[in-house]
Formats: structure tokens, sequence, C-alpha cells
């Protein structure tokens, strides 16, 4: 089945072209930018109008570390649903026989939304188990397309290390996410944003379409379309 993925538009999203034919689109997070919710909540409504009226039949999508209006139910789930959006906040769903996972829950990192210490985040993936065709997270595990460079310079693997376990452990098909963008020198969509491993069970897949620095200026890539 065609599948559309992104990820971390920050209102960007007119910028997108949707390619033909899909049956699923996949949104990993990051809708919108602002971290005010009232001021989030008009950027997240200006998304939802147009991933709901996509040329695609089936939507899903999950929240981000800057979505403020959904974290602060300003935006409800059962809005999402009402427009035909399939919203997961932590759960499961299948559809046309594939059976989905997603989580918006990131490691702690400044003053933002849905996030959890690395202390006790390994909690929330304790929920996973085998037989998921699409694991769909906001961040991404430890070691893998999660590179980010600080004010200081100092370059590091950001991603979430109780997650990158707990992938290892039930073998989604996919996993994909986005959190942490190309930027300063450094690539987080190397072969095409689609990677895999030697020996792996897993294809991970980083959709995130913007730029550190750059989230003004439009999208960088257009997100990836795999079969699943």
């Amino acid at each position: 089945m065609k599948t559309w993925l992104i990820s971390d538009t920050h209102v960007q999203h007119w910028h997108l072209t949707p390619p033909k034919d899909c049956e699923f689109v996949i949104h990993s997070g990051d809708e919108s930018n602002a971290h005010i919710p009232y001021q989030n909540e008009r950027e997240c409504r200006d998304f939802i109008h147009w991933f709901s009226q996509l040329d695609i039949p089936h939507k899903i999508m999950i929240a981000g570390n800057h979505s403020a209006a959904l974290e602060k139910r300003l935006v409800t789930k059962q809005e999402l649903w009402d427009l035909g959006i399939h919203y997961l906040e932590h759960g499961y769903l299948e559809l046309e026989g594939k059976k989905f996972f997603g989580s918006p829950h990131t490691p702690s990192f400044g003053n933002w939304y849905f996030m959890k210490s690395r202390e006790t985040i390994g909690r929330k993936w304790e929920d996973l188990e085998e037989g998921i065709d699409v694991l769909i997270t906001h961040g991404p595990p430890k070691g893998i397309l999660d590179i980010t460079t600080d004010r200081y310079g100092v370059t590091e693997h950001v991603g979430d290390n109780a997650l990158y376990k707990a992938v290892q452990k039930v073998k989604p098909r996919f996993h994909v996410f986005g959190h942490i963008h190309n930027g300063r020198g450094h690539d987080n969509d190397i072969n095409s944003g689609i990677f895999s491993p030697g020996g792996s069970a897993t294809t991970y897949i980083n959709a995130s379409v913007v730029e550190d620095g750059q989230i003004e200026m439009g999208v960088i890539n257009n997100g990836y379309v795999i079969e699943i």
C-alpha cells in the first residue's frame, strides 16, 4: 500500500505536493510551531484543514513537542476523528490489515509538550508489542538519524535510548519519526531518509521536511513514499 510519510511541517505544509495514488498519509508530529497554546491552536487548525482535505483515503497523525494545542485540548481528539483523521496519542490502530502504533512522547528538552524524562520514558515503550507494521513516534531512537549540533558546536546523537531498545525487541517493519531536522552540516535523511541497517528487521525513516534555522524558508524535501 503506497504511503506518504511526512513530519515536522512546522506550518509549512502548504509547500508540500501530495503524491498521487497514495492509500495512506502519516504525519509524525510538529504540525505547528508556536509555544503559546492559543497561537498554536490557529496553526494546528490550519494544518488539520489542509490534512483533512488531502485526496488520500487514510490519514494518520500524532502530536509532537510543538503540539501545544493538542496537549492542552484546544483541539480535541474527537474533532480530528470527526474530520476523518486517525489521531493516535500513544495507542494502536488497525487499518486495511495493517497494524499501527503512534506516540508523541520524546525525552525532555526545554519547556515543550508531550515530553517525559529520559529516566521514565522507557515505561511508555513497554506498551509496544510484536506485530507492528508501522511504528510512528515523534522522536528517533538513539543513534539512528538523530544527529544534532548544539550552540557550542558539539555534535551528538540525541535520540531515545529506551525507544531504541524497545524497537530492537518488538521489531516493527517500519519505524517512522521526525523531531530531529537536518541542519548545521549534518544530514538526518541519508539514503533519502530511509535507513535499513544490515541484519535489521526494521526500516527507519526520518520524515522531517524542514531544516533547522530555516523553517520560515519552507520545506527541504517532500517527505517519502514507501510501500507497506
